[in-house]
């Protein structure tokens, strides 16, 4: 996927709903802020990695670089503070109120870390989120063959076709 948007579009609905919100609320409340495909995240930089989000199997992940943001919701939200990330596991209920105030305050504390020279790299964010470029490898695409002649094929689909007609 090239594009956060490519992404979100391969997604199952359920998924790409909550994480359109989500990337649709860090763009709108951290201007400035890069977005783009990395390592099977959406990612987001402002002087230096600031979030990426996950979308797992039933749940989706915000990783925050800015821990200090993160200490404020650790009552709040399912926060680890290890890998400094927020867990969603219900997508219908997205508290987009908190994730707001957890965006502009990560980004106040991002200018005033680029303000002090001490943003950490691309490096050390993915290590303290636990993503490995081998990880984040997308799978390679499933190429199936048929061994059917061209004519079987046809029929197939010609049956197939009917079937659908007919309901």
């Amino acid at each position: 996927m090239s594009t956060v948007g490519d992404y979100l579009q391969s997604l199952p609905p359920d998924r790409r709903v909550a994480m359109a919100k989500i990337c649709s609320l860090i763009r709108r409340s951290a201007r400035g802020v890069r977005e783009s495909m990395r390592h099977a995240l959406a990612f987001y930089e402002l002087q230096g990695p600031l979030f990426a989000l996950e979308s797992g199997e039933k749940s989706m992940t915000l990783y925050v670089a800015e821990e200090s943001v993160l200490e404020a919701f650790k009552d709040k939200l399912q926060v680890n503070m290890q890998r400094r990330s927020i867990l969603f596991s219900d997508l219908n209920r997205i508290p987009l109120d908190n994730i707001e105030r957890i965006v502009r305050d990560s980004v106040t504390a991002r200018r005033s870390r680029v303000a002090k020279g001490e943003v950490p790299t691309q490096a050390q964010m993915l290590e303290i989120w636990g993503v490995t470029e081998e990880d984040a490898k997308a799978p390679p695409p499933v190429v199936r063959i048929s061994m059917k002649s061209r004519d079987e094929e046809m029929i197939e689909l010609i049956d197939d076709t009917k079937k659908t007609t007919k309901k």
